[in-house]
């Protein structure tokens, strides 16, 4: 599609560095455009794991000695926001859209109007719908959520084996409105039940946010009194998990497992008393990896595979929360 007159994008992309500024209350302090690439980034959320993307995009911008401009918007899980933020970046013309889709369908239209106006997409974390993101999407960075659950799950089983425990009963604090979390689960139960045949999931409800999974997870207490563990499959839903143990008195009878590294996550794992593994993908690892993916659409350099594979890190004893701590002093994953 032919590109928008520099003029009508000039008019557009400050219009765009208004309305970033007052969503995100960063990054806007004036200055010049970039000279070499203007990039589009939507963060899911401000917390944890997309405060870690956001370091490592912006870390990449100032390192690689080019006059990069990122242009930021934290989407707040509001994919009305995001598909407004879509719409003015494509009028202003931004060279490269980097995201992790608010939905896997109500995001289309808004990815599908990137394209159309000539901006390469990248997605990181999350996508559209497969058949979509291969006609709309250039690239895809995920850490596999299958193999990212099904580590956790191994992890579980150790635990239970080790505890002489054969029919551990698990409940599932889970974010599955999206995806990747759906695929973490089945990577877990999957891993989990061949090796114990005989454990049971007694419970799958929504907690992705702390004081939502502290909610869920207390009344699942009360209801399942002869639980084992959670399993959290975000980050939220892990600490809400742990509060939850601790605040039932339950600590030392109840364990967790948890997903996505935080100091709060690090704590509990070097305390070792509830929180038994977790399992993460380091947010400024996959933003490094995004700030580089763009450098290179910037650059003509395109045709790759489709998805570049994110590391993945397990966590199991108090040694690895503890040097994660010392790692990470800024508390961002």
């Amino acid at each position: 599609m032919e590109r928008r007159p520099r003029r009508f994008r000039g008019r557009a992309l400050a219009a765009l560095a208004v309305a970033v500024c007052a969503v995100t209350l960063a990054g806007c302090a004036g200055g010049r455009l970039g000279e070499d690439g203007r990039i589009g980034v939507v963060y899911m959320d401000a917390q944890g794991y997309y405060a870690g993307v956001r370091q490592g995009m912006q870390d990449h911008a100032e390192e690689s000695g080019r006059e990069l401009q990122l242009l930021e918007l934290n989407a707040r899980g509001d994919a009305s926001e995001e598909s407004t933020f879509v719409d003015v970046t494509a009028s202003a013309g931004v060279d490269v859209l980097v995201l992790s889709p608010v939905s896997a369908t109500a995001s289309i239209p808004a990815l599908r109007l990137a394209h159309e106006s000539g901006i390469p997409v990248v997605c990181y974390n999350t996508c559209i719908e497969d058949e979509a993101a291969r006609e709309y999407v250039t690239s895809y960075i995920l850490g596999d959520p299958h193999e990212f659950g099904r580590l956790l799950g191994e992890a579980a089983a150790e635990h239970f084996e080790a505890e002489k425990v054969d029919d551990p009963k698990i409940a599932v604090l889970n974010c599955e409105f999206v995806e990747v979390c759906v695929q973490r689960r089945e990577g877990f139960e999957e891993a989990l039940f061949d090796r114990l045949p005989d454990a049971e999931i007694v419970a799958n409800q929504q907690g992705a946010t702390i004081d939502e999974a502290v909610d869920v997870g207390e009344r699942v207490l009360t209801a399942h009194p002869d639980l084992d563990a959670f399993y959290g499959e975000a980050g939220g839903a892990t600490m809400g998990a742990v509060r939850a143990v601790n605040s039932r008195g339950r600590d030392g009878d109840v364990v967790v497992f948890g997903s996505d590294m935080s100091t709060d996550a690090a704590r509990a794992l070097a305390d070792h008393t509830v929180l038994k593994a977790n399992v993460d993908i380091s947010g400024i690892a996959v933003g490094r990896m995004a700030g580089q993916t763009v450098e290179d659409i910037i650059a003509g350099e395109e045709g790759g595979e489709f998805v570049t594979n994110a590391p993945i890190d397990l966590y199991t004893t108090p040694e690895d929360g503890s040097r994660w701590l010392e790692e990470h002093p800024d508390g961002i994953p």
